[in-house]
């Protein structure tokens, strides 16, 4: 204890000092990375008509999303474990260069077979990204200071939201398909440029435990059984079909497997114990309720804009602005409120019942509604997402021990993917099963046969009494859609108000970011965490031996 104070003395002002220039130049190259990873599904998504025209293999076009979703979302929780075990930097830089590796592979792709098997590269690699990000700012700025990014990492978010489309449209028609994949090479680049000269993490001795590698495999059956599930059901196959009994049968079982696997792993993918703590599993339920509401407001609401408001689709992209930009905004000063007060408790219950009220006022849109009244009614959903997004990740890290930070990272980010996968699936099918209804009772039943969702050439070919008829049944589908999401974001309210306000860690730097990497009595302390416990949040151990605890990264 007596070094540590001594180390402490002789930096007297580590928690008053600005913020060293060169951590926000870790957090600019963590920001690209992340858009890399947002950006790229919805680059890819406005060339996806060009590329069936180039490559072929309509009747596989679905797969080269689902390739990408699945890696995606199977490898995240084994890159935070990986973090966790052999050290941040190295993890991420390691996901970046698979990210880039499958980027130029798939704009080299000869054929669709070929599309595929390369976007589930890449898949694997955006996995490290996200989580990487999440859990090298866990490490990089201690809980009760993180809230200062908030709103940057919302910003980003409605970057890619609304850049992804425009990009991957400008970048199809001038210059080809395959540089919509390419591009990802100049800002991967700089990210891993920018990383590995400026970020300096303690070093950590490269742990002796084995990998849990049945836990993982049970993991990735029972996730892939769970996406392919969710993305097949109402689509390829019926909901009661034997193909998605099986699946569903095959994920429950290989989940159970794995819980039972990981209570006796020496080195478990996802330690069951973080769960105990209840703070962090009310935000995994929070954050699974998120995003099931999230990508389904996306989802529906460009079709609304297109096939009843008559946007079109590079405006319907814009028309998001004002769910986004209250998003945007709404975190930020969360954020700052957080990092000023260190209170946060207020946020998710606020959030919770604002996306409640957004997504019940959504429901009330009919073909009558004026883009001004929808815009209005998107700025109260995106607001209510605002204040969750980013207080659900600093909420579940700031509950565990620094040495679970990439599970916990990992695990949140997971369980949001999840409620993706969920949410789409869910009100996709709620969607095409009011639309088609609709459309039948109107004598156009033939239109939306094969698909519910008419692009705007479709549409435009129908007589005027089908084409009116379409815009009912699409105001008649999104309306139980969002309906049903506020059901389900009325869950996380009330998850939410069980939440209870554990102090924050911290109060500067978690780690010295410059030219030379500090020594780890002056790291520890700087963190603010030596030898915190997890799941109070207040101080544990003391002496060298907290002290050490405390440095794993």
């Amino acid at each position: 204890m007596a070094e540590l104070s001594k180390a402490s003395a002789g930096r007297t002002d580590v928690k008053q000092e600005p913020e060293p220039r060169s951590v926000r130049v870790v957090i600019l190259a963590l920001m690209i990375a992340m858009l890399l990873a947002m950006l790229d599904n919805l680059i890819v998504g406005t060339a996806m008509p060009t590329i069936v025209g180039d490559l072929g293999g309509m009747e596989h076009l679905s797969w080269v999303v689902t390739a990408y979703t699945l890696t995606t979302a199977v490898s995240t929780p084994i890159w935070g474990k990986l973090g966790d075990l052999y050290g941040r930097k190295g993890v991420f830089l390691t996901a970046i260069v698979v990210f880039l590796i499958g980027s130029v592979l798939s704009g080299m792709a000869q054929d669709m077979s070929q599309l595929i098997g390369f976007r589930a590269v890449q898949g694997l690699g955006a996995g490290g990204l996200m989580v990487g990000v999440m859990a090298i700012i866990g490490d990089l700025v201690p809980p009760r200071e993180r809230g200062k990014y908030q709103g940057m990492m919302a910003g980003v978010m409605a970057i890619a939201m609304i850049g992804g489309p425009l990009v991957g449209g400008a970048i199809t028609d001038h210059l080809g398909w395959r540089w919509s994949f390419y591009i990802n090479l100049p800002l991967g680049a700089v990210a891993l440029a920018m990383v590995t000269v400026v970020l300096h993490l303690p070093k950590k001795e490269r742990s002796k435990a084995n990998i849990d590698y049945l836990g993982a495999a049970l993991l990735t059956v029972g996730i892939t059984a769970i996406v392919l599930v969710t993305t097949w059901g109402g689509s390829e196959y019926a909901w009661g079909s034997a193909v998605i009994m099986e699946l569903i049968a095959l994920g429950v079982a290989s989940l159970v497997g794995f819980l039972l696997v990981e209570r006796k792993a020496p080195e478990p993918i996802i330690p069951l114990h973080i769960f105990r703590n209840a703070n962090f599993t009310l935000m995994s339920v929070i954050g699974f309720m998120a995003g099931f509401v999230m990508f389904g407001a996306v989802l529906f609401l460009p079709l609304f804009q297109q096939s009843v408001q008559g946007a079109s689709a590079t405006n319907s992209g814009l028309l998001l602005l004002p769910m986004l930009l209250a998003m945007m905004i709404v975190s930020l000063v969360a954020g700052r409120v957080t990092t000023s007060t260190g209170r946060y408790k207020i946020f998710p219950i606020v959030g919770s019942a604002l996306m409640v009220t957004g997504l019940f006022l959504l429901a009330q849109m009919d073909t009558g509604t004026s883009r001004v009244t929808s815009g209005i009614y998107m700025a109260v959903l995106g607001a209510g997402m605002g204040f969750l997004m980013q207080i659900t990740m600093l909420v579940a890290q700031n509950s565990v021990e620094m040495k679970d930070m990439g599970v916990a990272s990992s695990s949140t980010t997971l369980f949001r993917t999840l409620g993706s996968s969920f949410g789409v699936a869910i009100m996709g099918a709620l969607f095409t099963g009011r639309v088609q209804d609709e459309m039948a009772a109107r004598g156009g039943g033939a239109a939306t046969e094969k698909s519910a969702q008419l692009d705007a050439a479709s549409l435009a070919k129908l007589p005027h009494e089908l084409s009116e008829a379409y815009r009912f049944a699409v105001a008649s589908g999104t309306h139980i859609a969002f309906l049903v999401g506020g059901s389900v974001a009325v869950l996380a309210l009330v998850a939410s108000l069980f939440v209870k306000e554990v102090p924050l860690r911290g109060a500067g730097p978690a780690v010295t970011v410059d030219d030379q990497a500090p020594t780890d009595d002056v790291t520890a302390e700087a963190s603010g965490t030596t030898g915190t416990s997890g799941a109070s949040g207040t101080a544990g151990a003391s002496g060298p031996s907290g002290a050490k605890k405390s440095q794993t990264v």
